[in-house]
């Protein structure tokens, strides 16, 4: 079986401004300095050095926190495109709670974020081609390193649309939020089976409860 270690990267300055970053690669959603602490606090409690690979998002963010994490370890990197944040098209850099004021329709407002049906207004990336192409990574992957265990380096809702590729694709989409910034979570893919485990979600170092 093949062990995944999901990392939501640390926070940028678009986070803290609550824009939607999408596939934005500029200085505003490279790692602010807060986001530098929360990537090595994470390095401090958990040893990667466990771990076979890396995988990441070619995106900066999430480039500077594998190299972070990897300060110790040395593990080989590599980059993958299925790995890239949600898409939000016209939304992406718009600020959140404009997107809510001025498409009520369109949001969530438990979690404050998008509704599946935002991407035909924002001509955006759909949920399901985001679960479609984490998963086909998470297949490929597990067919090629069928016995390791891999840190994939990502965003958001990237892992929000493995997890929801884990527990089959549930109608409601909604029923998982986005994960914290340098969280963890662990999906297992049994190789032969073809079945997914969500092991754990979301945890943080040093979380409060």
């Amino acid at each position: 079986m093949t062990d995944f270690y999901f990392v939501r990267h640390g926070q940028t300055a678009a986070n803290a401004a609550g824009l939607k970053q999408g596939t934005i690669n500029s200085e505003i959603t490279y790692l602010s300095e807060t986001g530098k602490q929360q990537v090595e606090s994470l390095r401090k409690g958990f040893d990667i050095s466990f771990a076979d690979r890396i995988i990441a998002s070619p995106l900066q963010r999430a480039k500077d926190t594998a190299a972070i994490l990897n300060q110790s370890a040395n593990l080989p990197v590599t980059y993958d495109n299925r790995l890239l944040e949600i898409s939000y098209g016209d939304w992406d850099g718009e600020k959140n709670t404009d997107l809510m004021s001025k498409y009520p329709e369109f949001f969530d407002f438990t979690l404050n974020d998008v509704l599946p049906a935002y991407a035909d207004v924002a001509h955006g990336e759909t949920f399901d081609h985001v679960i479609d192409r984490v998963a086909e990574l998470m297949q490929e992957t597990a067919t090629n390193y069928p016995n390791d265990k891999i840190i994939l380096v990502t965003h958001g809702f990237t892992i929000k649309a493995a997890v929801l590729a884990a527990i089959g694709r549930p109608k409601d989409m909604m029923v998982i939020e986005e994960p914290d910034n340098t969280s963890v979570t662990r999906i297992t893919l049994q190789t032969t089976t073809h079945s997914y485990y969500l092991r754990y979600y979301n945890r943080v170092v040093n979380s409060q409860f």
